[in-house]
């Protein structure tokens, strides 16, 4: 069709284009509001309707679960955790078996996925899902097989719960891999309801994941200080619950013992690989029945490359290795019967050294993104959005968690060198926190660099475009492409030096995250081990304080680094 009318003006091509896509429409319809005159009118109170129907079923579903999890924790007697289990497993049923029937049904509608949002499922999110979503299958399998080996003391809903947990998973990173950009145009209503329950589902998981580990980190420091009692040293100062740790013990066999060090090592993964989840599907549930206008699709887009980068690799693979020693000094040591006070100055004066950096790098590059003078991207897009509140939501984390620490470490000795340091680290990790902030959200709304004059495009569509518009000779196309092209180039030299600056910075981030995020995944928990504000607030108030805030600390690390790469690519 385009090939036979070159000739016309661009207007025309794109209204007729407009008029068979809207043809295509599956308008909103809710008995509410069937009276409205004007479809389109109609259209949008359908659609917010069925957002808040759908949006109620999931608040119901978090709030069931959410009871049932708090009884679990407060009443283990007449709520146990099979109970909780069979629930889950029953909203997890409940979600395969819509992901099932989108992916064979509704999505193979006629005309049902008429538009893509390219901003959304970046391909690091989507690998990100993999990646936790493997990690999370791996964890059943230990959980699986540790229960099975233990199955004279172990419940049967032990081994259940875990396989349907693999299904589970496996569908979903299948769903959210081929279908994460999807603005669905047909079934508006049940969509919406499917993505919300399994928004909720995750959710629950997430809360079950979190108060678990808790429950998890409390008994092996309470079998520590038993340990710690047996070998005539003075137990660490918090209260003592009667655990039965002894009923179902792993034997001393190889087998039992991968199982068990697996499940610990891979815990964490489970987390993030809800919390991922979560925010994939919520996007999908925003771009339901939405329609994306043809100025909003990018023609070309960013690719990474690491040319023109020197520094920001180079010093951040410095602070990677030296971060990666300093990691597993801290394992060796502070796994023994007795961490030494040497390990936790060692741990704090790496994060005290670092921190700073990364702050002044962030300052700095939001001072650049001010001196650009670049136009601010004010397109309506839930992706970014989603992005903002998220770095926002997840940073309170390791802010909450800094502050408690403050008051903590302040009302007791604060000239004391560990709780100096300590006192340190709460106060540059709120700085940090909110410097970075500020630096990947401004970036996420500039505008990419592009031809002067154009948003989006290319040569070839400024050739086409000047070709249609204004039927001029070879020569003059000529003309115009060579001012154009010294125009670029003029452009390009007074930007160069902020945009390599800008690329430094933020791959130089992007490490620091990294090495950041692993740590506490993997382990280096310093906060369960030095006592300090343990000892002020109280063993169960300090973990749960921790318990919900290191794993959106973690969750901020892993989505700073998605953020830092979009700021890194379109810089």
């Amino acid at each position: 069709m385009s090939g036979k009318k070159v000739s016309r003006p661009c207007h025309h091509c794109k209204s007729r284009s407009a008029a068979a896509d809207t043809s295509k429409i599956h308008y909103e319809k809710f008995w509410l509001y069937r009276h409205c005159s004007s479809v389109q009118q109609r259209d949008r109170h359908a659609q917010k309707a069925g957002q808040l129907f759908s949006g109620l079923l999931a608040m119901n579903v978090v709030f069931l679960g959410s009871a049932f999890i708090s009884s679990m924790i407060f009443n283990d007697v007449a709520i146990t955790l099979a109970d909780v289990w069979i629930l889950l497993s029953i909203l997890k049923v409940l979600c395969m078996f819509w992901i099932i029937y989108y992916l064979l049904g509704t999505s193979r509608q006629p005309h049902a996925v008429l538009y893509r949002d390219s901003h959304a499922g970046a391909i690091w999110i989507r690998g990100s899902v993999l990646l936790f979503g493997s990690c999370s299958i791996l964890l059943n399998v230990f959980q699986i097989g540790y229960s099975t080996i233990l199955i004279n003391c172990k419940s049967k809903v032990e081994i259940v719960f875990p396989s349907i947990g693999i299904l589970f998973i496996c569908t979903q990173a299948y769903f959210l891999w081929h279908h994460s950009k999807d603005c669905i145009q047909v079934q508006h209503n049940f969509t919406r309801c499917g993505l919300m329950l399994t928004t909720a589902t995750n959710l629950l998981l997430w809360l079950l994941a979190v108060t678990n580990d808790t429950l998890h980190v409390e008994i092996e420091s309470q079998l520590r200080d038993v340990e710690r009692r047996f070998a005539g040293k003075a137990p660490s100062p918090h209260p003592h619950r009667c655990n039965e740790t002894t009923l179902c013990t792993c034997p001393n066999t190889t087998i039992c013992k991968v199982f068990q060090k697996g499940y610990i090592l891979l815990y964490p993964f489970n987390t993030e690989y809800c919390l991922v989840c979560c925010s994939v599907l919520y996007v999908m549930w925003k771009n339901v029945g939405r329609r994306i206008s043809h100025h909003h699709v990018p023609h070309t887009k960013p690719k990474f490359k690491l040319q023109g980068v020197v520094f920001g690799p180079l010093l951040g693979s410095t602070a990677v290795i030296t971060g990666v020693c300093v990691f597993m000094m801290y394992q060796i040591q502070a796994t023994g019967l007795a961490p030494s006070r040497q390990v936790f100055v060692m741990y704090y004066s790496y994060y005290i050294v670092l921190l700073p950096l990364m702050s002044v790098g962030a300052v700095i590059g939001t001072i650049i993104h001010a001196l650009e003078k670049k136009e601010l991207d004010t397109l309506k897009n839930p992706t970014r959005s989603l992005d903002v509140v998220l770095l926002m939501g997840a940073a309170l984390g390791q802010i909450g968690m800094s502050y408690f620490s403050i008051v903590a470490l302040v009302a007791t000795d604060p000239r004391d060198l560990l709780n100096s340091l300590i006192l340190s680290y709460s106060v540059l990790i709120i700085f940090q926190n909110i410097t970075q902030n500020v630096f990947i959200i401004d970036g996420l709304h500039r505008r990419r660099f592009t031809l002067p004059g154009k948003e989006e495009g290319s040569k070839e569509e400024l050739n086409r475009e000047a070709y249609n518009q204004r039927r001029v000779s070879v020569l003059e196309l000529g003309q115009e492409i060579r001012k154009a092209s010294l125009s670029y180039i003029h452009t390009y030299s007074h930007l160069s030096w902020k945009r390599k600056a800008l690329r430094e910075i933020s791959f130089f981030l992007v490490l620091c995250n990294i090495i950041l995020w692993v740590m506490p995944t993997f382990g280096a928990h310093p906060v369960f081990e030095n006592g300090m504000e343990r000892s002020f607030y109280g063993y169960s108030t300090w973990f749960v304080i921790v318990n919900f805030g290191l794993p959106l600390g973690v969750f901020y690390r892993m989505h700073s680094v998605g953020g830092l790469l979009e700021v890194y690519v379109t810089a």
